[in-house]
């Protein structure tokens, strides 16, 4: 690759590099991604594909509500649908101390003038999901939630980033990243790397490098700690349709839908194996168990379902759960988006809006406030970074 033919390096192949170069190459820059393995590899090819606002932390609330308004005409923004399907999801509760914190959660909501959910009593919830078990009592909605088609999402995204100029190197890694006078010079290394030394200078870097940002983030002297979700999903044989809503439930694991083609994706966040040095997780059977005993307690229907496939991703996590949204702390020109910590597919629209703005004007109107990196660094002496 010749240096300074482009602007911008997005370090990272998923949904969130993809959006972000659409969106750049959009507003007129030269956009190249940059990705180890290929395109979807980890986190985004592993996803349930969940389009959230239900019970999404505050400092994130005011972005995903924004994302959800683009999902809902993603069709005009990627020219495919990506397979969302805007049922809702629910998150049911089981015993009336579960309806109680809902209930709570929801009234904190309205008083701060959101009005995304609701609070559905048990008849409207087997209205919904008749399947549901007749032990759940009611539970939370945000009817304008649903789910995508992951695979279709990637190749939208990749197919609109591409098609707006984004050029897209897949195998093909950042080894390391050097101040170069105004300009970040990225040594890069993989099989589609020309070259023992082969490199790109750029003014800007997105680091959307998913488990491994941290290290990414160390390069150019941001260090963040992170820790490695390997959230584990399982796929059932197909079935007449059943239900609609995406279901998870209060104090349990669980996430439960069913895709177009009738197989039941299951979910929720149960941990497999991480292993970042050899990019690979692990499913743990035992612990994925969990998963498919709280699925057959909230649906007796399934007990007897076969499964026909389980696998696990790999996500970078925060201390906060919250993602890293915004400018590097220690390196002009470099922007980090990383660490959704198993909830970042919803955001992908914004996300890259939001780098958008801030690499062309220099700023933002959305809510990354609370996402930035100073959040979760710590000085040399051991306190908080202030930001």
């Amino acid at each position: 690759m010749t240096n300074r033919v482009f602007d911008v390096a997005v370090i990272g192949g998923g949904l969130h590099g993809l959006s972000a170069a659409m969106h750049l190459c959009r507003a007129g820059k030269r956009v190249v991604v940059l990705e180890r393995a290929w395109v979807g590899r980890h986190a985004s090819g592993a996803t349930a594909a969940g389009v959230r606002t239900l019970n999404r932390d505050l400092g994130e609330l005011d972005l995903a509500l924004e994302s959800m308004d683009m999902w809902h005409r993603i069709k005009s923004l990627v020219g495919d649908d990506c397979g969302f399907q805007p049922y809702g999801q629910i998150c049911v509760a089981e015993q009336s101390d579960n309806l109680v914190k809902l209930e709570g959660r929801v009234t904190k909501l309205r008083g701060m003038g959101y009005q995304h959910e609701a609070i559905i009593d048990g008849h409207e919830l087997r209205r919904l999901v008749p399947a549901i078990s007749p032990h759940c009592i009611g539970g939370s909605i945000s009817r304008g939630d649903g789910a995508a088609d992951p695979h279709r999402t990637l190749a939208a995204f990749r197919r609109s980033a591409e098609l707006a100029g984004a050029v897209i190197r897949e195998g093909c890694g950042v080894r390391d990243i050097e101040r170069s006078g105004q300009d970040w010079s990225l040594q890069l290394a993989g099989p589609a790397v020309s070259g023992q030394h082969a490199s790109i200078s750029v003014p800007f870097v997105v680091n959307a490098a998913g488990a491994w940002s941290g290290r990414i983030a160390a390069m150019v002297g941001d260090e963040i700690p992170l820790g490695t979700k390997a959230s584990m999903m399982i796929v059932t044989e197909r079935l007449a349709p059943m239900i609609k809503p995406v279901v998870s439930i209060m104090g349990r694991s669980l996430s439960f839908k069913q895709s177009d083609q009738g197989t039941l994706v299951i979910g929720g966040g149960l941990q497999g194996v991480p292993d970042l040095d050899d990019e690979s997780s692990a499913v743990r059977l035992g612990i994925l168990s969990k998963g498919a005993r709280a699925a057959t307690d909230l649906f007796p229907c399934v007990r007897n379902v076969r499964m026909v496939r389980v696998w696990s991703g790999l996500e970078a996590k925060t201390a906060d759960l919250l993602p890293v949204v915004g400018p590097a702390v220690n390196a002009p020109g470099v922007f980090h988006a990383f660490g959704y910590s198993g909830h970042g597919f919803e955001l992908v629209p914004v996300v890259g809006a939001t780098l958008a703005d801030l690499i062309v004007g220099g700023t933002t109107r959305r809510a990354i406030g609370g996402l930035n990196a100073q959040r979760l660094m710590r000085s040399q002496t051991g306190h908080d970074v202030k930001s």
